[in-house]
């Protein structure tokens, strides 16, 4: 069943949409909203969260940026991967350590 509602879109969005239309990529504006529609739907788990790698990627660099400046590795040409390296194995001895 389908139900006639009223939306408000921007002239820019507008204009695309109709750009969309006019050059067959939907039929109607009506069947471009349902197909965002259902993209979205189908691009989110059913508890809201997003379910594509791309918004994980974006969640983990938004976190990792707010990580304090003493947790970044400090880029030193030739020897990033020693560091890295080291730095891992330290991590690993101290929670063996207990520390």
């Amino acid at each position: 069943m389908n139900v006639k509602t009223e939306i408000t879109l921007s002239e820019h969005h507008l204009r695309l949409a109709e750009k969309m239309v006019e050059e067959g990529a939907f039929p109607s504006i009506s069947s471009l909203v349902e197909a965002a529609i259902e993209q979205i739907d189908q691009s989110t788990h059913h508890d809201g969260t997003p379910d594509d790698a791309v918004s994980g990627m974006a969640d983990e660099i938004r976190r990792r940026m707010e990580l304090p400046a003493d947790q970044w590795i400090p880029l030193k040409g030739d020897t990033l991967f020693d560091d890295v390296r080291t730095l891992i194995r330290k991590k690993m001895d101290e929670k063996q350590n207990g520390v």
